[in-house]
């Protein structure tokens, strides 16, 4: 497997989808090198993060080093690392020595509308629009690897309240890369339509004592200026609604 210094994943950097036909998701016993090389640093960018945004935690959370995509098969290490080690290599310009890996549940309603949500302002991502995603942590870990379909299940279930189970999940899994960031995404359809699924959604938000969502966002066009996008949204919408005909 290369280290994500030199680059060479195996994957374009445009965010274009790939087929994966097998995952090994590999976590390391060791910490991630940049807890271990930029602690300070690290911990300097916390408590400005935190005054800033109080409602921080600093969680425990998967960061990838090392990540290879060759003929559908996907390889990465990730080492247990945190929030705060996250927060701090997201700022840095080249996003030298980790990679985000995450779930990216594409969630469809039953007249083919794309379900997505707000996220809401006490967030790390305040106000941006994509899939209900978030970073693998302790709990999506299973004998040393990664469980990417049960971190999507999990991260949808506590954003939106919705059952990936009940969904109809497409056989297929796709790795989109950009940035030093690597989404797992698969296609889900609900039975239900746009309108019923979106109150579920808000319903769910309106109960939560602090919810991580604003509201629920319709998608019925690959417009990328619709709403204020995430970028790991925009190869997903040309992909998707170019599918669509």
């Amino acid at each position: 497997m290369s280290d994500l210094l030199t680059d060479e994943v195996g994957l374009p950097a445009d965010g274009s989808l790939h087929p994966v036909r097998s995952l090994a998701l590999r976590v390391a016993a060791d910490p991630h090198p940049l807890d271990l090389t930029q602690s300070t640093a690290i911990s300097a960018n916390w408590e400005r993060e935190v005054t800033a945004n109080p409602a921080f935690f600093n969680g425990r959370m998967i960061l990838q080093r090392q990540i290879r995509y060759r003929d559908g098969h996907l390889e990465a290490l990730g080492h247990v690392s945190n929030f705060a080690t996250f927060l701090w290599w997201r700022r840095q310009p080249e996003l030298a020595g980790a990679c985000h890996l995450f779930g990216y549940p594409v969630l469809v309603s039953s007249d083919g509308a794309l379900i997505a949500v707000e996220m809401a302002p006490h967030t790390a991502n305040p106000g941006q629009v994509y899939f209900a995603a978030g970073s693998l942590d302790l709990s999506d870990v299973v004998d040393g690897v990664c469980d990417i379909e049960g971190n999507m299940r999990r991260e949808v279930m506590e954003e939106t309240g919705l059952d990936l189970d009940l969904a109809r999940a497409d056989p297929v899994l796709y790795a989109s890369y950009r940035s030093r960031r690597l989404t797992l995404a698969r296609v889900f359809t609900f039975s239900e339509t746009a309108e019923v699924l979106v109150e579920r959604i808000d319903a769910f938000a309106r109960d939560c004592p602090e919810p991580e969502i604003s509201r629920a966002v319709v998608i019925r066009t690959g417009d990328p200026t619709a709403h204020r996008y995430g970028a790991a949204m925009l190869p997903v919408l040309s992909w998707y609604f170019q599918q669509q005909g």
